[in-house]
C-alpha cells in the first residue's frame, strides 16, 4: 500500500479483490465450524428422537460444507492446515494488511458541510 494510505489511490486497491475473497472464505469457514459445533452441542441436549434425527442430518450437512469450503480454500492456496509455516505467513500478511487498511485516510480532514447544499432546509 502507498505511504499515505489514501483509499482513493488505485495503487492501494492492488490485489484487494483476492484478499477480500480470501477473507470472506475464511470467515465463512469459521461460521460453518461454529455451526457444526453448535449443532453437535444441541444434538447432545435433545430429548426427542425426531429432533435428534433432524440435528444429525444438519450436522452431517455442516461437516460436508466445512470439508467443501476447506478444500476450495486449500486449492486456492488461501488456507494451509498441514503447512503451518505457510499458514503463519498468510496470517502475518493478513495482519499487516489489516493494520495498513486501518491507517488509510477514509475521511476528509475538513468535515464541514457548509456550502454543500443548494438551499437551506426551510426553503
Amino acid at each position: 500500500m502507498n505511504e499515505d494510505y489514501d483509499y482513493l489511490d488505485p495503487s492501494n486497491a492492488l490485489n484487494m479483490p483476492e484478499m477480500a475473497d480470501m477473507t470472506f472464505a475464511m470467515d465463512f469457514l469459521i461460521r460453518v465450524k461454529e455451526g457444526v459445533r453448535n449443532t453437535a452441542i444441541a444434538l447432545t441436549e435433545t430429548a426427542t428422537e425426531g429432533a435428534r434425527a433432524i440435528l444429525r442430518n444438519q450436522l452431517h450437512q455442516g461437516i460436508a460444507l466445512h470439508q467443501e469450503v476447506s478444500e476450495l480454500m486449500m486449492r486456492k492456496k488461501w488456507f494451509h492446515p498441514y503447512e503451518l509455516n505457510e499458514q503463519f505467513k498468510l496470517d502475518q500478511l493478513g495482519a499487516i494488511n489489516a493494520v495498513q487498511m486501518a491507517q488509510m485516510k477514509l475521511f476528509p480532514e475538513d468535515t464541514s458541510r457548509k456550502g454543500m447544499f443548494d438551499r437551506t432546509p426551510d426553503q
